[in-house]
């Protein structure tokens, strides 16, 4: 008898949750965004383990992957693909591609606040409706989820857009004096893994949770006092100054009912509001939301 989706799921947590120290949380949010196929920030400085739990993740998920860092100088057909020069020869302007961002399943975008606004622009539709257009083509694209890693929270207001495509906005942080020891041991046992080409065995392919994302309205399933903690939150965390459109309201909806998911759940409840620590729109109100949410 075949385990269940949501089990393998919790298993590729665990895992992870193994070679990761301290990244329970996020890890669990990650999940909860691959479920509900929304995309997701990590905040952090430089090596914070930001790439690599997301290589691993897209491992443990069989997916796709596509991963690349991005300035300023990032030029379109390094993301999207190259122009193909047989049709162009034949009159037809359209790009190659294989192996690039419009076919991958899981995305990993470093620095992603410092691309150009050729790239912004397109990814903006991508990230939205999952449709890259392409020579008067428009491509329906596989992706499950795009995560994107930024040294810090974008200022400029023309990436305001781009942000809001995030749902999730994470802290990956550097960890504290008295996980020390642990990090190095199992920094040293990562390391030796990627040495030695050691691969992990895929617990869950991308193509279950493309089904599972075409079937997730049976699993929009609210009670009464789940939507009334609910808009009891929205309009607390309005009342502290925190913008939170309408739209984000109803897109929460799904991370709540993946988190219920992934423990097995048939409806949300109050354990999964904590995904509404992770909404803020700049650093400073992650401690108003602690407030509004953990008691």
């Amino acid at each position: 008898m075949s385990i269940p989706l949501h089990q393998r799921l919790r298993q590729a947590g665990e895992t992870l949750d193994a070679q990761f120290l301290g990244k329970s949380e996020v890890i669990r949010l990650l999940l909860i965004a691959v479920v509900a196929r929304e995309h997701a920030v990590l905040i952090g400085p430089p090596g914070t383990a930001k790439s690599a739990l997301l290589r691993t993740l897209a491992h443990l998920l069989d997916a796709r992957y596509f991963e690349y860092l991005l300035t300023r100088f990032t030029e379109p057909n390094e993301i999207f693909g190259p122009v193909d020069i047989a049709a162009f020869r034949e009159g037809q302007y359209r790009r190659n591609t294989s192996g690039m961002l419009p076919e991958a399943e899981i995305v990993f975008l470093d620095e992603v606040f410092k691309s150009n606004s050729a790239i912004l622009n397109a990814l903006l539709t991508l990230l939205n409706e999952r449709k890259y257009a392409s020579g008067g083509q428009v491509l329906r694209c596989p992706l499950i989820s795009v995560f994107a890693a930024s040294n810090e929270v974008p200022g400029d207001e023309t990436l305001n857009a781009i942000f809001d495509r995030f749902l999730l906005r994470v802290h990956s942080d550097n960890l504290d004096a008295y996980h020390f020891g642990e990090l190095l041991q199992r920094g040293i046992q990562h390391e030796v893994r990627q040495m030695k080409g050691d691969r992990l065995q895929p617990l869950v392919d991308a193509k279950e949770l493309l089904s599972l994302g075409r079937d997730f309205g049976s699993r929009m399933n609210f009670s009464d006092a789940f939507l009334s903690a609910y808009k009891g939150l929205v309009f607390q965390i309005r009342a502290e100054g925190i913008s939170l459109s309408d739209r984000r309201v109803v897109k929460m909806l799904k991370l709540f009912a993946a988190s219920a998911f992934l423990d097995g759940r048939a409806t949300p409840d109050a354990s999964d509001f904590f995904v509404l620590k992770h909404i803020w729109n700049n650093e400073d109100q992650a401690s108003i939301l602690e407030g509004v949410i953990q008691p």
